[in-house]
């Protein structure tokens, strides 16, 4: 029930709607209800006899039940459609919230977390919601009407052959508690199996060049057959209790008309019970039993819409660990000091990554950050964007704690280029444009200019029109680390950060790559990281890391002086 309530509040806005559906449903009740009364007073003229004011009366009923079985038709469209369109729109509401959610989330969160689960806890679990608002909620409604109604129409009629009628009841409602009880797991089990296949899926077709490579599409396609009858397997488990909970209903609702024929038949030789009372209580008893024998279906929605619902609800109530603080003040534009005070930092299931770390970049300066792999380099950019907490310490910008500044002003103020380089499935020009869409073609092409691109562009067929495929798919390497260079130029950010901007393109593209760099040099704070010691050499400050420590620092020609691990580097790569 909390559970409900918690998803009421998120349809309230479509209200209107569910109120109209609503009050359909309950007019199409009340017709289904008039039907049979209206039959059995047909019945009833019959068998005493038809005269010439019983004939005039039959048609008069006769027309009545052509108005009833017409505005059914109407009733029932409007609570059909109007149920699926409050209900479809929901489910696009939760979906578009769902993603916002993950979008703000911190990068933390996804470490544990597969793509392809994420994606469906967005398209499929919240599809799920249509089941419960568009199919479960309304027929409820219609169904708890229809039985009340029916009962008290039956209790007029006979209340002895009424209660006799509900006999079944207790039955039926104890085997919809066990049924929810047991199926659910089943559902939960089975959405849970539908997320790791579609993280297999993503996972691998994004790797299906290394999977081609290497020969394993035969060993792939196994585990995506085991993770789909994984799926399967779950599924069926929770059908083969519904194929049993659903003929069992059947049954007990069988027994309740055999004891109505019966006991009808016996009343009729006892009492004289009326034929048209007795024609109405069978026509009555489908509308009796069939709210009942619709509770199968109504669990299982629901059962399926509850584990779908948990889902989503998790990624909805996941905390956002990195927010602005309610006295967060906007940055505005900044000059692109940057300062650390003692920083230390751990991720959650891991060791010390960051350890003591102080140091101050002056506004305009390049600062470059060496050190063997997994030393924290990557980390302490990422560290600046805020896109991690420091355990310990404190970092500055212009002097701010990054603490008491809001992140959208933080993150306007920096502009990235990582080593694998994300380019959307668009043109050169959206993805140079990206973070700048009010750019024009000039602005564009300026920046590519500067980021030494340009002339590659304008040798390609369509120009700035080019695609480039999936992730950049079209685009060499060197290439798609120039257009991620132009598009932070683009971005006029006071700061910069490189990480390993050249780490994969060959000599004459690394060139190209310090010359773009060379360009906005001075004019901006560049934070790079780097393997390759050619590309930063003229940083104004070197930062040697080592087990999370900075070791050493100092200009090029300084560390090189000083015979340590950086001049190690320096002779190795000549």
């Amino acid at each position: 029930m909390k559970m409900l309530w918690r998803l009421s509040r998120e349809a309230i806005r479509y209200k209107t709607l569910y109120i109209i559906a609503i009050l359909s449903t309950l007019a199409l009740t009340a017709v289904n209800l008039a039907a049979p009364r209206v039959l059995s007073l047909m019945t009833g003229i019959v068998s005493n006899g038809v005269d010439d004011a019983g004939m005039s009366m039959i048609w008069k009923l006769t027309w009545i039940l052509v108005v009833l079985y017409l505005s059914r038709i109407l009733f029932r469209f409007l609570s059909n459609y109007l149920a699926h369109k409050a209900a479809w729109y929901l489910v696009g509401d939760l979906r578009t919230k769902t993603y916002d959610k993950l979008e703000r989330m911190h990068l933390g969160y996804f470490h544990d977390k597969q793509t392809g689960d994420l994606m469906s806890r967005i398209v499929n679990d919240t599809r799920d919601f249509e089941l419960l608002y568009a199919h479960m909620i309304p027929e409820s409604i219609t169904n708890i009407v229809t039985f009340l109604g029916v009962l008290i129409v039956l209790l007029t009629i006979n209340p002895k052959l009424a209660l006799v009628t509900c006999a079944p009841l207790p039955l039926i409602f104890l085997s919809g508690v066990v049924f929810a009880k047991k199926v659910r797991p089943y559902f939960k089990v089975s959405q849970k199996k539908m997320g790791e296949l579609s993280g297999k899926l993503q996972d691998n077709l994004s790797g299906i060049h290394e999977i081609q490579s290497f020969g394993r599409e035969e060993y792939e396609t196994e585990q995506v057959n085991e993770s789909n009858f994984a799926h399967i397997k779950a599924m069926l488990k929770a059908l083969k209790i519904s194929a049993v909970f659903h003929p069992s209903v059947e049954f007990i609702s069988s027994l309740g008309t055999i004891l109505v024929v019966a006991f009808g038949g016996y009343l009729a030789w006892k009492e004289g019970l009326r034929v048209e009372d007795v024609v109405a209580f069978l026509l009555y008893l489908g509308l009796f039993y069939a709210p009942i024998t619709g509770l199968a279906t109504l669990l299982e929605n629901m059962q399926q819409s509850m584990a779908g619902a948990e889902r989503v609800m998790a990624v909805l109530d996941a905390p956002c660990e990195i927010t602005d603080k309610p006295d967060a003040v906007d940055l505005g534009r900044i000059n692109g000091e940057i300062e650390f005070e003692h920083v230390s930092f751990s991720y959650e299931k891991g060791g010390v990554v960051l350890d003591d770390v102080s140091f101050k970049c002056p506004p305009g300066k390049m600062l470059a950050l060496v050190g063997p792999t997994g030393v924290g380099k990557t980390t302490l950019t990422q560290l600046i964007s805020r896109f991690y907490e420091p355990t310990s310490g404190r970092i500055l910008i212009d002097g701010h704690d990054l603490n008491d500044v809001t992140l959208e002003s933080l993150r306007q103020n920096i502009s990235p280029v990582l080593q694998d380089t994300f380019l959307f499935n668009g043109t050169i020009a959206e993805n140079i444009g990206y973070a700048v869409p009010e750019a024009d073609e000039e602005d564009i092409r300026n920046a590519a200019k500067a980021a030494n691109i340009d002339e590659d562009i304008m040798n390609m067929p369509d120009g700035y029109d080019t695609f480039v495929g999936e992730r950049g798919l079209r685009l060499s390497g060197g290439q798609k680390q120039r257009v991620a260079i132009a598009r932070a130029i683009l971005r006029h950010s006071p700061v910069i950060i490189l990480d390993e901007a050249t780490a994969s393109v060959d000599v004459e593209t690394e060139r190209q790559i310090q010359d773009a760099i060379s360009s906005i040099a001075g004019s901006r704070t560049i934070i790079a990281i780097a393997h390759r010691l050619s590309t930063i050499r003229n940083a104004d400050q070197i930062l040697v890391i080592e087990n999370g420590k900075i070791t050493e620092q100092g200009t090029h020609d300084e560390l090189v002086a000083l015979g340590g691990s950086y001049a190690r580097m320096n002779s190795v790569q000549g």
